[in-house]
């Protein structure tokens, strides 16, 4: 289905390890999207890892950065955005992402998200004692945000990419030509 017209933006909520990068990438070149990483804009304009980031500035420091580069981007047309686990935190970014496009959950069972991000250094909020509970503990605070603010949520437990974004397609023609 590569080239599918589907109209407006399309923003990927979710906890790390969701899958929003990769299946964003994909779902962009299905759509003829132009995609978009809030987290990589962050460290390319920076010039700084996001690890660093929050070393120099704090978790406060890289909200504000992520909070700006969230309105700059979801005002753009045709994308596909893949945002920070945590930026929906902010009821400003709630904001632009529900004004300018569909927004998609991507959820996962922590297990899958724990097998996912368990070797990964550039995650700052899982360089704890206890990893698997940090993200039990942000699953169970930040799912009922994703969900309020979605407009569609998809579960990526055990699929392929392919099958999840064949699967995305469907439900998006769905929902845009209801």
């Amino acid at each position: 289905m590569p080239g599918m017209k589907l109209p407006g933006n399309f923003f990927l909520v979710g906890l790390m390890g969701a899958g929003k990068t990769t299946v964003g990438r994909t779902l962009a070149r299905a759509t003829d999207k132009t995609f978009y990483d809030s987290d990589h804009e962050i460290t390319a304009r920076s010039g700084a890892r996001i690890p660093m980031i929050f070393e120099l500035e704090g978790e406060e420091g890289f909200r504000k950065r992520e909070a700006a580069m969230i309105a700059e981007l979801s005002a753009l047309q045709g994308i596909v955005l893949a945002t920070g686990g945590g930026a929906v935190l902010n009821p400003d970014n709630r904001d632009c992402l529900r004004r300018n496009g569909f927004v998609i959950y991507l959820r996962a069972s922590v297990d899958d998200l724990f097998a996912r991000t368990s070797h990964d250094k550039n995650r700052p909020l899982l360089q704890t004692e206890n990893p698997r509970q940090k993200l039990q503990e942000l699953f169970e605070v930040r799912d009922p945000i994703y969900r309020e603010l979605a407009d569609l949520v998809i579960d990526t437990s055990s699929q392929t990419v392919q099958s999840l974004t064949q699967r995305l397609l469907r439900e998006l023609e769905k929902k845009l030509n209801a």
